[in-house]
């Protein structure tokens, strides 16, 4: 273990991370999501929820600052009545985080799917609210 690093990040999590560039994208994923199947990079955190896993990468991870949104969520297939309050604590934290408001941007379904997959890492997580799949697009350290 290190000193002010999240007992939530996993050794091979944080490998990954210092891996990524300026512009790689980190998915994390619900319950539901398929990542095994879709990355290239996959990391299990079953037993954490994605505000949990998403606060603890926020300490360490900067969100692209060069784009107008850094944060896709997956949006809700139209016609279903899926309330989404978990969005709110993603801006929060992000916003929290990034010191400033964070724009977010809607991915169709499958569109997300297919960013997924060409997503540096997911991170699978046992998060069972719907909808809950989330997309950082990583940033510059400047320090």
């Amino acid at each position: 273990m290190l000193k002010g690093i999240s007992k939530v990040i996993s050794p091979e999590l944080i490998k990954i991370l210092m891996e990524m560039g300026h512009g790689d994208e980190l998915v994390i994923g619900d319950g539901n999501f398929p990542g095994a199947s879709h990355a290239r990079n996959l990391v299990r955190l079953d037993g954490h929820g994605v505000p949990e896993v998403l606060e603890a990468i926020l300490r360490l991870y900067p969100l692209d600052p060069y784009v107008e949104a850094p944060v896709a969520l997956m949006q809700v297939v139209p016609g279903d009545t899926v309330e989404t309050p978990i969005w709110d604590v993603y801006h929060e934290l992000c916003d929290k985080a990034e010191g400033k408001e964070v724009k977010f941007e809607h991915v169709e379904r499958f569109a997300f799917y297919e960013r997924a997959k060409k997503a540096y890492c997911v991170v699978m997580t046992g998060e069972s609210a719907l909808y809950a799949n989330i997309i950082l697009k990583k940033g510059v350290v400047v320090e």
